[in-house]
């Protein structure tokens, strides 16, 4: 039986990132040696690093003037080194979820911080839209795409102040304007690699400028000007997430990923919407395309169990809603073929067909 892994994180990746990877942890550019224990700093490793950055600028069009490096901590970390590097007095924060209220509580170790809107009393259930932004603020911090709830953030934000955004579960999903923001981070294990890496996209001119002393570890400056090696990087991550970035530039770049999740989530909202056992649990214009959220319809709600337990049967694995929420998730990320999509469209319909009064 064929298997569907609808897994928050770590999630679904490509095959050819898992077969290559696997490869070179038997044997790295026939060295006879595996990925797992050669020198970070040697010729073959620095070359595979020097394609990964490369490929990242490319496929997001990063202009001049921006530096990419790759660090461990998960984006956990980022919710502490942001504000580190650049909370100087007062930072704005937008609340759509768990992980954002995480970044929030951080920040606050290091001066002021202005929650400009939330819609934790709605259960994250909706983007905040009408807020103002401080122009005093030194940063404004979004999290594009809420795993746990569910909710997206669809286009580019206009900021009168530096823009800093966690995109661990969209990067690459959708075309962005990198332009537009200072600094960008993410875990990578949602939809890159293997979990272990983290990606940060920051805007040179934009570091150097708290007057707090900065702990080495924590100090962007110091991972760029060491190339991402000032300590040993996570080798065998960053080696799947070049293999994912060379997958994706072979199936027509972001744009193709942006046609092809849009088509996804359309087919799987539809059925959402229409099979009357089912029900979306967010905004209809804030849905994700990475992140398909629902539960049972509250006449059915006695068949949540019923229905995991036939999905699983069906192949439909890390299907679970998040604890704290309750019900199914589908994250759907660019991994993720169509026809795994209309595999559980099908098994949704199935269900239906056995079970609607």
């Amino acid at each position: 039986m064929k298997k569907y892994n609808f897994s928050a994180g770590p999630s679904i990746l490509p095959q050819q990132t898992i077969e290559e990877t696997a490869k070179a942890i038997l044997d790295f550019n026939g060295s006879s040696l595996s990925l797992m224990e050669v020198s970070h700093r040697g010729k073959d490793f620095q070359l595979v690093m020097d394609e990964t950055i490369e490929l990242f600028k490319e496929l997001l069009e990063i202009p001049a003037g921006y530096s990419v490096i790759f660090l461990g901590g998960g984006a956990s970390l980022q919710f502490c080194m942001v504000p580190f590097n650049l909370l100087e007095k007062k930072a704005a924060y937008l609340n759509t979820g768990t992980w954002a209220s995480k970044a929030l509580k951080e920040a606050k170790l290091f001066g002021e911080v202005v929650e400009v809107a939330s819609s934790k009393a709605d259960n994250f259930s909706y983007i905040p839209k009408d807020y103002v932004i401080p122009t005093d603020a030194d940063y404004f911090h979004i999290t594009t795409n809420n795993t746990i709830f569910g909710t997206e953030l669809h286009t580019d934000l206009d900021s009168p102040v530096p823009l800093v955004a966690d995109m661990s579960s969209d990067i690459f999903s959708r075309p962005i304007d990198v332009s537009k923001y200072a600094l960008i981070y993410g875990g990578a294990q949602k939809n890159l690699a293997p979990a272990g890496l983290t990606f940060v996209i920051v805007k040179d001119e934009l570091l150097g400028k708290v007057t707090r002393p900065i702990p080495t570890m924590l100090d962007y400056r110091v991972h760029i000007e060491n190339g991402s090696m000032f300590n040993t990087p996570p080798v065998v991550p960053i080696y799947g997430a070049m293999q994912t970035l060379r997958w994706l530039k072979a199936n027509g770049g972001v744009p193709a990923m942006y046609k092809r999740n849009i088509e996804k989530a359309n087919l799987i909202y539809n059925e959402i919407d229409n099979n009357p056992l089912f029900r979306g649990t967010c905004a209809v214009e804030d849905r994700s395309i990475m992140n398909v959220c629902f539960v049972m319809s509250n006449e059915y709600k006695d068949l949540e169990a019923d229905f995991a337990q036939f999905a699983t049967e069906k192949g439909m694995s890390g299907l679970k809603g998040h604890r704290s929420v309750g019900g199914f998730r589908a994250s759907i990320y660019n991994a993720m073929p169509l026809s795994g999509v209309q595999a559980l469209v099908d098994c949704m319909q199935e269900f239906a067909k056995k079970n609607v009064k």
